[in-house]
């Protein structure tokens, strides 16, 4: 009876489970709260014009950067030049361009990292986790089956597989 089985009807297809893969990441918490020196990193990462600055790709609006602290290999911001704190001041060519430099940069790394999933958002104001709530940017994250592991909890470590300067020559010449 449908009344005997509590889980009735709550079933899941084959292969799929309820237990959470969180993209936990503890030790971003000592960039939130620490204290912001200088200008926003983003305005000056859009000034540059350098190869060592993490930037894969400009256009005319906004740009695509590699995170510096990144939840897992091939988190990328995309964030407009311009320094606003949310979306809705964004002129609609740096919106359209954000988004679509969003789609692009998620096609990008399917291309060059093969990731099983994605993680693509905004943390708008601080209490929604916004590191830099001051320059409105969006979140790319590659995912993987199993990502979360066991370093994040014994060690406060996350591993990234890959220097972040190495990724960003992949990803700018995959760009093209």
């Amino acid at each position: 009876m449908h009344g005997d089985n509590p889980t009735h009807g709550d079933e899941l297809p084959p292969g799929m489970s309820r237990s959470p893969r969180p993209l936990w990441a503890p030790w971003r918490i000592e960039y939130i709260r620490g204290p912001k020196e200088g200008a926003c990193f983003l305005c000056e990462k859009g000034q540059q014009d350098r190869d060592g600055d993490n930037v894969v790709h400009r256009g005319p609006f906004a740009f695509v950067l590699l995170n510096e602290y990144p939840y897992n290999a091939g988190h990328l911001l995309v964030a407009p030049y311009r320094h606003v704190a949310d979306l809705t001041d964004l002129s609609v060519e740096e919106c359209n361009e954000v988004v679509a430099l969003m789609v692009q940069s998620k096609a990008v790394l399917s291309r060059v990292m093969a990731p099983h999933g994605f993680n693509l958002g905004f943390n708008l104001g601080e209490a929604a986790g916004a590191g830099l709530a001051g320059h409105v940017h969006g979140h790319v994250v590659p995912r993987w089956c199993g990502d979360t592991n066991f370093m994040a909890v014994l060690a406060d470590v996350r591993v990234v597989p890959e220097a972040l300067a190495a990724t960003a020559e992949l990803l700018r010449q995959a760009w093209g």
